[in-house]
């Protein structure tokens, strides 16, 4: 069975809440989980902000499939765990020598077209290294850009038009949405993915776009005639709850 299981069994019932129930799940501040997702923004030169977001959905669904997070693995425990829970995601910036010091937490770094970034193993947020925890969360504002045409045979992630996000927030909610399209994918669409490092696009869509692509109130119909799924906030930052942040397109 999939380590990624749990969030396949949880994706159209998550969609079907109510709005105002999404941050409904208690649980004591001790007991949270969260990946560490580091983003690395020098001063010079800045890394483009779409490469950066398209890392940053990479190096998530790397580190859900990696070896060492399959049952036997050293990563399976704490992967295991987060992934039952809610898929919490941290996003921090990092640069110089403090960008070299997160290389040694265990983790997957991906470079996208000179943008890096370092998913950690989750874990609980209490026990998050010092090295880790002082990299500031804020301040991970990059202007905008202009990326190529999408690839071919790659999914794409469209951010929702309305919705302007950080690239921190941004960073988060693109893990999130590669990591549903992974729970949602047969072996040989897994398969063929992963040889390609989890490549994918992030792009922003027009509102006529995301009206169209949208599940709308049939989330199990969208992934079987479109290959579209939903990315829906729980709230805790920056969002209101509910908030649809990301579709993620899958493209054979």
């Amino acid at each position: 069975m999939s380590i990624l299981a749990p969030l396949a069994a949880r994706y159209a019932s998550w969609l079907a809440l109510p709005a105002d129930q999404t941050n409904q799940v208690e649980t004591a501040p001790e007991l949270v989980r969260a990946m560490p997702v580091i983003l690395r923004i020098e001063r010079d030169p800045v890394p483009s902000r779409t490469a950066l977001l398209e890392a940053a959905a990479a190096a998530a669904i790397a580190v859900c499939l990696d070896p060492r997070s399959e049952p036997e693995g050293e990563w399976h425990e704490p992967v295991s765990a987060w992934v039952a829970g809610h898929i919490r995601k941290v996003s921090r910036r990092a640069r110089g020598a403090h960008w070299q010091a997160a290389q040694a937490f265990p983790g997957v770094t991906v470079e996208v077209d000179g943008a890096e970034v370092r998913a950690l193993v989750p874990g609980l947020v209490v026990e998050t290294p010092k090295e880790i925890s002082r990299l500031q969360i804020s301040g991970s504002e990059l202007p905008a850009d202009e990326p190529d045409a999408i690839p071919d045979g790659v999914p794409v992630l469209w951010l929702n038009p309305d919705v302007p996000l950080t690239a921190g927030k941004a960073a988060a909610q693109v893990g999130h949405a590669s990591m549903l399209l992974a729970a949602l994918l047969d072996e040989p669409d897994i398969k063929a993915w992963t040889e390609i490092g989890f490549r994918c696009a992030v792009r922003t869509p027009t509102k006529a776009q995301w009206a169209t692509l949208h599940p709308g109130n049939d989330p199990g119909g969208a992934w079987q005639n479109r290959r579209v799924i939903a990315v829906r906030d729980a709230g805790f930052t920056e969002v209101d709850p509910g908030t649809v942040t990301v579709l993620a397109q899958w493209r054979a």
